[in-house]
C-alpha cells in the first residue's frame, strides 16, 4: 500500500514540479476546501434557521483571511447554500486577484508552487508515519471476520484522502493569510513571507525535501514509472487514475 501511494505522490510531485505555474491546482484546491467549510456548517437537506451561520463565519476568516458577513446572508429571504458558496469563492478570487496586483503575477505564481511543493513534502512525511503506526498495530485489533489486510488497505486509503484534504486546507489557509514583504536592498536577497497562520504546517514545511525513504527526490521521477490515466489507481480505490488521484486537487 505505501509504495502504492508512493507512486501516485511521484507523479503528481513530478508533474507539479515540471508545470510552468500552478495556478490552476491552487484554485482548485481553494474552490474544494471552501465548498467542505460549506458543508460542515450547512447540513444537507436544512433549512436556514439550522445552519451553523457563526461557525462558518469564523472558519471562513481562519481559512480565507475574510471577514464575510455570513449570519446577514442566512437572513436573506430564499438563501441557498450555493450562494454562500459562491459568494465566498469570488470574495476569495478578488482577494487573490488583489495579491497579484500588489506584488506581481511572477512572484505570485512562484510562491504558490513553492508553497505546495513544501507543504506537500511536509504533509506526506507525516501520512508515511501515520502508515507506519497503522501497519505495526493493524494486527494487534480485533476485526472478527474481516481480514486484516483488506482492513489495513482500507484505512491506509482513508488516511490518504485525510492527506489530500488537509493539503487543500492547508496550502488555501496559508495563500490566503500569506503576505510577501521585498527585503531592502541591505538585506539578503530573496523574498520574506509573513502572515501564514501557526501550526498551518508551512513553517515546519520549509526545510521538508522528499527523499528516496519515501520522499521523491527533486526532478526525478518514481521507480514505479507514470501512472496510465486509464489506468486503475495504485491506492486501491478500484477507479481509474484519471477519475481518483489523477490530478492532486
Amino acid at each position: 500500500v505505501m509504495n502504492d501511494q508512493r507512486k501516485v505522490m511521484f507523479d503528481q510531485r513530478l508533474e507539479l514540479m515540471k508545470a510552468e505555474d500552478v495556478a490552476e491546482t491552487v484554485r482548485d484546491m481553494r474552490a474544494e476546501a471552501i465548498e467542505l467549510i460549506v458543508e460542515r456548517h450547512i447540513p444537507p437537506k436544512t433549512y436556514a434557521e439550522q445552519w451553523d451561520a457563526e461557525g462558518l463565519e469564523e472558519e471562513v476568516r481562519k481559512l480565507l483571511a475574510l471577514d464575510m458577513p455570513v449570519r446577514e446572508w442566512v437572513a436573506e429571504e430564499g438563501i441557498a447554500e450555493d450562494d454562500i458558496r459562491t459568494r465566498l469563492e469570488e470574495a476569495s478570487t478578488k482577494k487573490m486577484a488583489q495579491k497579484v496586483a500588489a506584488y506581481g503575477e511572477n512572484t505570485v505564481r512562484m510562491v504558490e508552487k513553492n508553497l505546495l511543493l513544501q507543504i506537500l513534502d511536509h504533509l506526506w512525511k507525516e501520512h508515511l508515519l501515520h502508515l507506519d503506526h497503522l501497519r505495526q498495530g493493524i494486527h494487534l485489533r480485533g476485526y472478527g471476520q474481516r481480514d486484516p489486510l483488506n482492513e489495513y488497505k482500507r484505512e491506509a486509503f482513508d488516511l490518504f484522502e485525510t492527506m489530500l484534504q488537509k493539503l487543500r486546507e492547508t496550502v488555501t489557509q496559508v495563500l490566503s493569510h500569506l503576505e510577501i514583504r521585498i527585503p531592502e536592498p541591505a538585506q539578503a536577497p530573496g523574498m520574506a513571507l509573513a502572515g501564514a497562520p501557526s501550526g498551518s504546517g508551512a513553517a515546519a514545511a520549509r526545510d521538508d525535501t522528499m527523499t528516496a525513504s519515501g520522499q521523491a527526490p527533486a526532478g526525478e521521477e518514481g521507480a514505479h514509472g507514470k501512472v496510465a490515466r486509464n489506468a486503475p489507481c495504485p491506492c486501491g480505490s478500484g477507479r481509474k487514475f484519471k477519475h481518483c488521484h489523477g490530478r492532486i486537487a
